[in-house]
């Protein structure tokens, strides 16, 4: 699925060569259709539709007469007055629709009084559904005055028994369309009608909580300016289509072989997920490059893997493990995890710094975890990459590398993640609710998951070496990022599904793994 900023959007509007009172028509059209599905029934049902000043007001304005005409009974709820002659409005007018103002519900010499917007308040305690039809993507500024009034009004008739349904025209009123913040006075909607193509702000939290269930409609937009829209979300048709093949004739090597550069004293445990994410995956062999000190433990527990054990300074890899590690990886590897659990010792450093110029000849590189970390204290580190790379930082490890603070992180994941994506020439996962991945080239996909079940130690882990297990498998590391995305996170959904978020951990997701690949294949 195709996802627009609004500036993409705004774009598509100017280049798509329709009119925009063509663009409204068939904007409302589209809003009235679900209006119908949404309610099932349209005689008798009492709709309310709240419209703003703007092109989203006329989209309201247009689903109103359809609606109308259909048999509903229709009120619309003015914000703002508008001319009587306005080629959306007049129509309404002209068939007697009952219309009323915000201005019009306050108490004379009272205006922005709290004791005002009864009719209001009594179209909503009466209404089967309300339309949200106020503000579109081109809000900027906080929400107050009339609109704010409003809203909250909305928002308490929402909180009664036998609330009406709300159904949002391209997103709810006080959604940034971009980043998924939501102003205080936002109202959460049953459904939402996205107009040409949905917006990024609609599948990112909080976005994607306030905007019910999201419909895709068409309204005229040229198909060939898909191709200018570089975001997606990540869909089941997508990923099912993304898997690799299993041939019946295959052997371990058809399925590569990932080595993982894993595990410290602290941090035996993360070496395990990390190897054993790859082999859930589909890796045909997964080879763990541990310390000496530590490989007895992991031995005893890896059963399925194999083992490059390297030297060590207490327990932590140096800049001469680098050279073992390069000696191994020119024996025919084809992907490379390096960082789970590694510590951040002096040691380390040196070693993920001598690393970085060895990785030449690799189909990619995947740098999690402690990789990150270290590697956020040597200047120019991305300058010194031989392969393909993937990082996979949670937002504290991302701050870690850019010196941004996590809340301006958070608060434009997106742009931030495809920013440094195309500085750094590498794919960036940034992790967490709806994760996202930006490659280099300015592609980019949003997961649709978000579950809190997966905010626990290790998990990131079995993604880092869900991905490395892909690209051993052949595909190329953005896409392989992307899908182990998904399957990290379908795998996730079914370990909520039958324990719950509370106490999910991430060896439950081992077993997923396999299973949510079943899930997809239809098998």
């Amino acid at each position: 699925m195709k996802l627009v900023t609004v500036e993409e959007m705004q774009e598509a509007e100017k280049r798509s060569g329709v009119p925009v009172p063509q663009l409204m028509e068939n904007a409302g059209l589209a809003v009235a259709q679900e209006a119908w599905l949404l309610l099932g029934e349209l005689a008798e049902r009492r709709i309310v539709v709240l419209a703003g000043p703007g092109n989203n007001g006329g989209d309201g304005l247009v689903a109103a007469r359809h609606l109308q005409e259909w048999g509903a009974d229709v009120t619309v709820y003015l914000l703002k007055p508008r001319d009587k002659k306005d080629a959306v409005f007049a129509p309404l007018l002209k068939a007697k629709t009952p219309v009323a103002t915000a201005e019009e519900d306050l108490p004379t010499g009272q205006a922005g009084a709290k004791d005002g917007y009864k009719w209001l308040e009594e179209l909503l305690a009466g209404a089967d559904l309300v339309i949200d039809a106020l503000l579109g993507t081109g809000r900027a500024r906080p929400i107050e005055g009339a609109l704010a009034e409003v809203l909250d009004r909305l928002r308490a008739a929402r909180g009664r028994p036998l609330a009406p349904r709300l159904l949002a025209v391209d997103l709810p009123t006080g959604l940034d369309a971009d980043t998924g913040a939501a102003d205080p006075h936002c109202v959460g909607a049953d459904a939402t009608v996205a107009l040409g193509w949905s917006k990024v702000g609609l599948h990112v939290l909080p976005g994607s909580q306030l905007a019910g269930r999201v419909e895709v409609v068409e309204i005229g937009m040229p198909k060939e300016l898909e191709s200018d829209v570089w975001t997606e979300l990540m869909t089941a048709r997508w990923a099912r289509g993304a898997l690799p093949e299993r041939p019946p004739g295959a052997n371990k090597g058809t399925f590569g072989k990932a080595l993982v550069v894993a595990g410290s004293p602290r941090y035996v445990g993360a070496a395990y997920l990390a190897c054993m994410g790859g082999l859930r995956a589909g890796a045909g062999l997964v080879t763990l490059a541990c310390a000496s000190t530590i490989y007895p433990i992991l031995a005893a527990k890896l059963t399925e893997a194999t083992f490059e054990p390297l030297p060590d300074e207490e327990g932590y890899l140096s800049a001469e493990a680098a050279h073992t590690v390069g000696q191994a990886l020119a024996r025919d590897y084809d992907s490379l995890l390096v960082g789970p659990g590694l510590g951040q010792e002096g040691y380390v450093r040196a070693f993920m710094r001598a690393l970085l110029p060895l990785l030449k000849g690799l189909r990619g590189v995947v740098i999690d975890a402690d990789g990150l970390n270290n590697l956020s204290k040597v200047e120019g580190w991305w300058k010194e990459l031989a392969a393909p790379a993937v990082i996979t930082p949670h937002p504290g490890e991302l701050s870690r590398l850019t010196g941004l603070p996590v809340e301006e992180i958070q608060s434009d994941r997106l742009a931030v993640a495809r920013g440094y994506a195309g500085e750094w020439g590498v794919t960036v996962v940034l992790k967490g609710a709806n994760t996202v991945v930006a490659a280099a080239d300015g592609r980019a996909r949003l997961s649709p998951f978000a579950n809190p079940g997966l905010a626990s130690g290790g998990t990131g882990d079995v993604l880092a070496g869900a991905i490395a297990g892909l690209i051993a498998q052949g595909m190329e590391p953005y896409e392989a990022a992307c899908l182990g995305v998904y399957l990290h996170g379908l795998a996730g959904e079914r370990v909520w599904a039958e324990l719950g978020d509370a106490g999910m951990i991430a060896g439950d997701l081992l077993v997923a793994l396999p299973r949510a690949i079943k899930e997809l294949r239809g098998e």
